[in-house]
């Protein structure tokens, strides 16, 4: 290839965070200071990841590193395919967001990586679910930033909110809306889709939402919400299944009552320490039909209080 594909100029440049890591039931361990950067040159791409893991707990020894990661990656809009030696696999763009699973050697864990450019260009939300066999062992994730000029702020709000519980409003009626891109399992945009979440607390643990997807792909559904910690319970009437939150960043899986099924990441980008919820929600929702992915849906979608017309 004799250009960088699409993905590849989205992503150009160094982008520098502070992901935390959380071990496999959400509890906090430490800070992954990142500086990471993709080359292009003479058509091949080269990953390169320096930085250091401050904290872990049990975690610590598995994911210390003496040497930076760097490792190839056959450049393509459709399949891109990691080529060790630091992580072999492969990664599917839907636009600005990229799919990845693959194994490191080093951590000896296979990643699912999430990776989310917003629609500023210059702001990454980033997770990396580790797994050892079907098992999940811990989680990376945080925001990223490639402006210089907003480094220092963005690692002073990472220290700060890394491991702030992802909450919403629990008193107060809300509703968080925004439109996000959808793109077919094929990876070919499908247009724009609507997205809107009112949320009725019944008490302080249980929320009634109410989602409505509307434009490209219409949908509309209710569940009731049980929060219990760090987990979080979906019980009907349209939609069943469960989610856990890795700090700011809830993942969960519904099940709604025909075939299709739906995974999710919802980080709030916003969340601070203290007792209220943030108002900004990066979200990725990929949607499965039977078995089969079908659609992918990513945006960000925005808190207004009161009712749907407020």
């Amino acid at each position: 290839m004799s250009e960088p594909s699409e993905w590849q100029r989205r992503i150009a440049g160094e982008w520098v965070g502070r992901p935390s890591l959380f071990d496999a039931t959400g509890t906090w361990q430490g800070f992954e200071d990142i500086r990471r950067s993709s080359v292009f040159e003479d058509g091949v791409t080269t990953y390169y990841m320096d930085g250091g893991l401050t904290g872990g707990g049990p975690m610590a020894g598995r994911f210390k590193l003496g040497a930076p990661f760097a490792f190839g990656v056959t450049d393509s809009d459709l399949d891109r395919v990691y080529t060790g030696p630091d992580f072999f696999g492969t990664g599917q763009p839907y636009g600005s967001f990229v799919d990845a699973h693959y194994y490191g050697p080093g951590w000896q864990t296979d990643l699912n990586t999430w990776n989310q450019v917003l629609p500023d260009g210059e702001t990454q939300v980033y997770s990396s679910a580790l797994y050892q066999g079907p098992a999940m062992i811990g989680i990376f994730n945080g925001v990223y930033t490639r402006n210089p000029e907003k480094v220092e702020a963005r690692l002073a709000q990472e220290t700060r909110c890394g491991a702030v519980p992802y909450i919403l409003p629990t008193k107060d009626t809300a509703v968080y809306g925004g439109t996000c891109e959808l793109w077919g399992a094929d990876q070919k945009p499908r247009g724009n889709v609507q997205i809107t979440i009112e949320l009725e607390p019944v008490n302080l643990l249980t929320t009634r939402h109410r989602v409505t997807w509307s434009g490209s792909l219409n949908r509309s559904y209710e569940t009731v919400v049980r929060r219990d910690g760090f987990r979080s319970l979906y019980e009907g009437p349209d939609a069943w299944g469960n989610a856990i939150a890795y700090g700011r960043a809830n993942y969960g899986t519904l099940h709604f009552t025909d075939v299709w099924k739906l995974r999710s990441r919802e980080f709030m980008i916003d969340a601070e320490p203290g007792m209220g919820a943030g108002s900004t929600l990066a979200v990725v929702y990929e949607l499965f039909e039977g078995g089969g992915l079908s659609a992918v849906a990513h945006g960000v979608l925005e808190r207004r209080t009161g009712g749907v017309e407020a």
